[in-house]
């Protein structure tokens, strides 16, 4: 381009960062790989890595996570990935400048990642979401950036019914809020709050299950046709932690 000189600014590159959630054993769990080479060999972190030439983040971010994890294209390719922010602070990469996008999903029902890794990365797991320290680069920062954004997303969405099963009790929904919220709510307002919101779940007929105490059978329910919680239901500005 006339007039423009290429060289005036340093050169940067361009990576994405993913923080990928999901519910396992009544846990919030995020995937992630631990790094086969430097910087930070060894340590563990979120899937990611550099853009190519000519490739948008999105497609970077899936990309990576298939060779990093080695879930199968078919499930990197459905996932819902909603971009976070970007994190760009001159020396949060020991290499050279690095600019990173980073993206977030909370999917239900995910499988396990391939047991040896794939790119840069020597293995892949599921973590509990309290157990996940020491991750290198700002990870730690993008990991609380991204819960905070999921958590969010069940205040406005339906998301929080698919992972329960097909038909369930008011009680395993609001678990599912409990652990990605890490608190505990209120039975009675959270049963009152589930039920006054259209299309959110509808009672199946005449079915019920005993859950272990001694009342009588729940009630069960399945998801409703909404896909958007009008009104939201809100997290408690003061709970008790799960």
């Amino acid at each position: 381009m006339k007039g423009y000189d290429r060289y005036a600014y340093e050169p940067f590159a361009v990576t994405v960062d993913l923080a990928v959630f999901t519910v396992r054993g009544g846990a919030l769990h995020v995937l992630l790989i631990r790094r086969g080479q430097e910087p930070y060999e060894g340590a563990w972190a979120l899937p990611g890595g550099f853009l190519l030439p000519r490739e948008s983040a999105e497609t970077a971010a899936r990309r990576e996570l298939a060779e990093e994890t080695g879930l199968p294209e078919a499930v990197v390719a459905g996932l819902h990935l909603e971009q976070l922010r970007t994190y760009s602070e001159p020396d949060r990469d020991p290499r050279m400048r690095v600019v990173s996008v980073a993206f977030t999903a909370l999917v239900p029902d995910l499988p396990e990642p391939a047991a040896g890794g794939g790119g840069d990365a020597d293995q892949a797991r599921w973590v509990p979401v309290g157990e996940a320290a020491g991750l290198a680069f700002d990870h730690a920062l993008i990991l609380g950036d991204a819960r905070s954004r999921v958590g969010a997303k069940l205040e406005y969405t339906c998301l929080a019914t698919g992972f329960c099963p097909p038909e369930f009790t008011l009680g395993e929904l609001r678990s599912v809020y409990e652990t990605v919220w890490g608190t505990a709510l209120d039975r009675p307002n959270f049963r009152r709050k589930v039920l006054a919101t259209p299309g959110f779940v509808e009672a199946v007929p005449g079915a019920a299950r005993l859950t272990g105490g001694r009342g009588k059978p729940a009630a069960l329910y399945r998801a409703g046709p909404a896909t958007a919680l009008h009104p939201p239901l809100l997290r408690p500005t003061e709970g008790h932690p799960k």
